[in-house]
């Protein structure tokens, strides 16, 4: 003979549990006067036959006809209050789900006019909270007759939801505000995504109590990696490449070849970008004359470097290894432009 339930609880912390349905594996048998007992931070849904008939506060509740109307049509007149009739508990955690983790599996591409490649991929991290807002929304949308439902069973949909606004709301705001500038707008824009989920959350009983954005970063991936992931066209990924060869030959602490090929590939990126720069300003594809002054016929390895358009220190490793011919003087070093002419042209 099946179990007839006269008190119906869920005495748990609900640590990490959203919903605990009672009975956890099947329909229970209850009858009416069984108490329904609902914890603080709590509530129970009553369900049968898959319909939602009543949510309960925390307290104790009689089940009865009057605080479930709709029970007697379901249960049919002919049962009298001792007749057991199948049913369902849902315990639903009211309680805020704090410190939740999201993070960007993949670089975001921001388009950054005006600065080197004229985009930017951002990597970012941080935290959210919510809690369930309408328990009945919640069960039916769902959870559906799982037993368990945890903070573990919806991740995956949550960060998807507000990754994608994220990533929206970075596109919108990017494109009057620079990239130095967007990132520093981390709890401006921890509000617009909040601001845009709101609806969706709503939708699944949900509400988004915070979202907060502890770091938004450029992505340090390699054009290798970015490659790999579909991000790049084949202009992007070439340009993209030389810039990585041009920082691990600077990271490179014995100069040389590794270094020489570093500093053209950057001069090579520096070229492209300059002239497309210099298109766009110009709306046309015509040569923009040089400046008149030009750089001066000596110059110190600061100037160098801007002449160059790299380090300083990458100037300094080059002619330490032999690459670029400089003369010493004391303590510092002065190139002629011929020599850096040369250099280019090797």
């Amino acid at each position: 003979m099946a179990r007839i339930f006269d008190v119906i609880e869920y005495p748990s912390e609900m640590d990490g549990e959203i919903v605990h349905r009672f009975p956890e594996d099947t329909a229970g048998d209850f009858r009416i006067g069984s108490q329904v007992i609902v914890r603080e931070s709590q509530m129970a849904v009553f369900y049968r036959d898959g319909k939602a008939l009543d949510t309960f506060g925390p307290g104790r509740h009689t089940i009865a006809t009057a605080n479930i109307p709709l029970l007697i049509d379901l249960i049919g007149k002919a049962f009298n209050d001792r007749s057991p009739f199948t049913a369902e508990v849902f315990f639903v955690s009211t309680r805020e789900f704090a410190d939740e983790k999201w993070g960007t599996p993949q670089p975001i591409l921001v388009r950054n006019p005006g600065m080197g490649l004229g985009v930017a991929l951002l990597q970012g991290f941080g935290t959210y909270s919510y809690k369930v807002a309408d328990p009945q929304q919640f069960v039916a949308q769902i959870v559906g007759v799982t037993g368990i439902y945890t903070t573990k069973d919806i991740e995956a949909r949550l960060r998807a939801m507000l990754l994608s606004k994220l990533q929206d709301l970075l596109g919108e705001t990017a494109q009057e505000t620079s990239v130095p500038e967007l990132i520093g707008l981390v709890e401006e824009l921890g509000i617009g995504v909040k601001a845009k989920t709101l609806d969706e959350f709503k939708a699944i009983g949900l509400s988004l109590l915070s979202f907060y954005i502890e770091s938004l970063k450029p992505s340090e991936r390699s054009a290798e990696e970015l490659r790999a992931m579909g991000m790049l066209d084949m202009e992007t990924y070439t340009q993209l490449q030389a810039a990585d060869a041009m920082r691990d030959a600077a990271q490179n602490p014995s100069g040389g070849a590794g270094l020489t090929a570093g500093i053209g590939a950057g001069m090579g990126i520096g070229s492209a970008i300059t002239d497309s720069l210099k298109k766009s300003s110009s709306g046309s594809g015509a040569d923009v004359p040089a400046s008149a002054s030009g750089p001066p016929p000596v110059m110190t390895p600061s100037e160098a470097a801007a002449y160059l358009k790299v380090a300083e220190e990458d100037v300094v490793a080059a002619i330490e290894a032999g690459d670029i011919k400089a003369k010493k003087i004391g303590k510092a070093f002065r190139i002629s432009k011929e020599a850096l002419d040369e250099f280019l042209s090797s």
